[in-house]
């Protein structure tokens, strides 16, 4: 079955993102799915999920800030920095509120992070958490984050609450751990949710059990958002019957027979006539062409 377009799902906890994306692919009865950004086991929250042409949004998406609530308690160290984990220290705790919110502070703007064990990221070719199930740690080059806003307030005793929006790639349970390690106590995750990815909140998810109501109704096009959807900062660009034609070929066409295009230099959501999103493609002034990125249609030129 050829089904194209995104669901927002609201990520249960204590399933992997695979496991979503191995259950929805068997609930919709499509081959061609992926998601956009793993999240953790215990995590819940905003997990877009591409489905057949979709899925050539994945490299192209043009925002990759996240926003994550969390809940972290001082005083406790786990080997996954989560309460889920080993307990591998306990302190004391002497910080105030007032230090929290400094120690937090502190980490505004652009960083360095090392990647946590228990994560996905491969170092030579193997995934960091298959080799912390076996005890074994290997050395991790750290990356640059960016921690764009935060807002930290306390929740109980030694436990504290966390609004953050950063950078992709950034791991909320090792910003906890560092803010714990700053304030000499340690730190570690009680609860996680991811309340907005690629320009998406967490008002427009809907549950997988939600999912599979919608399919079995045949109703499944009510929740599918459109590929274009998360392309919407570009300026879009109608092409006429003959040069759409040429256009799902993969000809170039020149930029001098267009008439009206918007001035960008960047990208433009190119359409049809029928308004059928054809492709997200560059306008290269350089070369005076405009060049496709990316195909999100199933006629003309195969999709593969």
């Amino acid at each position: 079955m050829n089904i194209d377009g995104i669901i927002l799902i609201d990520k249960p906890a204590d399933f992997t993102s695979f496991d979503v994306v191995a259950k929805l692919r068997g609930i919709v009865g499509t081959k061609k799915i992926g998601h956009g950004g793993t999240l953790d086991p215990m995590a819940t929250g905003v997990l877009p999920v591409f489905l057949g042409t979709a899925t050539r949004c994945c490299s192209l998406l043009p925002e990759k800030r996240k926003r994550y609530r969390a809940r972290f308690r001082l005083g406790i160290s786990t080997d996954t920095q989560d309460i889920s984990g080993r307990e591998t220290a306990r302190r004391e705790v002497t910080a105030s509120e007032a230090d929290v919110i400094a120690a937090a502070d502190s980490f505004l703007g652009k960083s360095e992070q090392l990647p946590p064990m228990y994560s996905a990221v491969k170092v030579n070719g193997r995934r960091l958490y298959d080799l912390a199930r076996k005890n074994l740690e290997v050395e991790r080059e750290k990356r640059t984050i960016e921690i764009f806003s935060l807002k930290v307030e306390r929740f109980a005793q030694d436990e504290y609450t966390i609004e953050v929006e950063c950078s992709q790639g950034t791991y909320i349970r090792t910003l906890c751990s560092d803010i714990g390690e700053r304030l000499g106590c340690g730190a570690t995750v009680t609860y996680l949710r991811r309340t907005g990815s690629s320009g998406f909140g967490e008002e427009r998810c809907v549950t997988m059990e939600k999912v599979r109501e919608l399919v079995a109704e045949g109703r499944l096009g009510e929740i599918l958002l459109t590929a274009d959807s998360v392309f919407t900062q570009y300026p879009a660009y109608t092409l006429g019957e003959f040069d759409a034609r040429l256009h799902l070929n993969g000809v170039r066409i020149w930029l001098s027979r267009l008439e009206e295009l918007p001035e960008t230099d960047g990208y433009i959501r190119v359409y049809d006539e029928n308004g059928q999103f054809l492709s997200l493609s560059e306008t290269d002034r350089e070369a005076g062409q405009l060049v496709p990125k990316a195909y999100f249609c199933r006629y003309g030129q195969p999709v593969t």
